[in-house]
């Protein structure tokens, strides 16, 4: 499992949320706190949206903990929207390709959380993208093939129904292949604009999630784990949730209406990881 944060709001220096605070994310890379796998060493993160439409985007193979240009990075850019992870790989290669966030376009995504049988999807997976869309897949991880799937579902028109209908294609998938159907599913994703945010599995082992106004900056920030031992501060996301911050306001919906509206079945998560 990897660890991540994201913020909307007004403009901070990304050393604010990855490096300064007592359980930053660099700190959570060597001892995160709340997920399985403590160290998350499989490279790390940053997007940011500035003045142009298009994120920048840094990512490096190295632990986070371990490379000094990300400090000095994080020292000097500030931003009013970015995204950091650390990554845990889940069996892909460890490469610069491997690491998020991903970029599409103005679209940033990233990841906590697996597909399961993933070895065995993979390739019927792959094969539901458009030829724009596979060749625009640069990895090999199951977080960016979902991104892509979401992106030809139409993330653009209906980020939360586009994501609901990419896990609905692995879920479809993997019943047709005889693999048995398993998400897990945390993930932040912008467009420049908005900052949308998911908590959902299809067991009752949920990667977690945490969103707080008051901890960082004049801001909205969301979190696999709390920067800070001000716990009070951060409100835990409920699984089954899509988020969505505009305007300076927190929006939720239920993530997972499609599926039972279609008349489908995966249950939703009980227990936090």
């Amino acid at each position: 499992m990897c660890r991540w944060a994201a913020y909307l709001g007004k403009p901070i220096y990304i050393e604010e949320i990855v490096a300064s605070p007592r359980h930053s994310l660099i700190e959570q890379s060597q001892a995160a706190s709340e997920c399985k796998t403590s160290v998350n060493g499989d490279g790390f993160g940053l997007a940011w949206y500035g003045e142009r439409p298009e994120p920048g985007l840094y990512r490096d193979i190295l632990p986070a903990w371990s490379d000094c240009n990300l400090r000095h990075i994080a020292r000097q850019v500030r931003s009013p929207l970015f995204l950091a992870h650390v990554r845990a790989s889940t069996g892909t290669p460890t490469n610069r390709q491997n690491c998020h966030p991903f970029v599409n376009g103005q679209w940033t995504f990233m990841h906590n959380g697996q597909i399961g049988g993933y070895a065995q999807l993979r390739r019927a997976l792959e094969e539901k993208l458009s030829d724009g869309f596979y060749h625009a897949r640069s990895g090999s991880t199951d977080s960016e093939l979902l991104f892509l799937l979401a992106l030809q579902a139409g993330l653009e028109n209906g980020p939360g129904n586009a994501l609901m209908r990419a896990v609905e294609t692995v879920l479809e998938t993997a019943q047709r292949l005889g693999v048995p159907p398993h998400v897990r599913l945390t993930a932040a994703l912008s467009n420049g604009r908005e900052l949308h945010a998911v908590r959902y599995s299809t067991d009752d082992i949920c990667p977690t999630l945490y969103v707080s106004r008051a901890a960082i900056g004049d801001g909205w920030c969301l979190v696999s784990e709390p920067l800070d031992s001000q716990d009070g501060k951060w409100t835990g996301v409920e699984p089954g949730s899509f988020l969505t911050i505009r305007d300076g306001s927190l929006h939720r919906e239920p993530f997972g209406r499609q599926a039972a509206d279609s008349g489908k079945s995966y249950p939703l998560a009980g227990r936090a990881a």
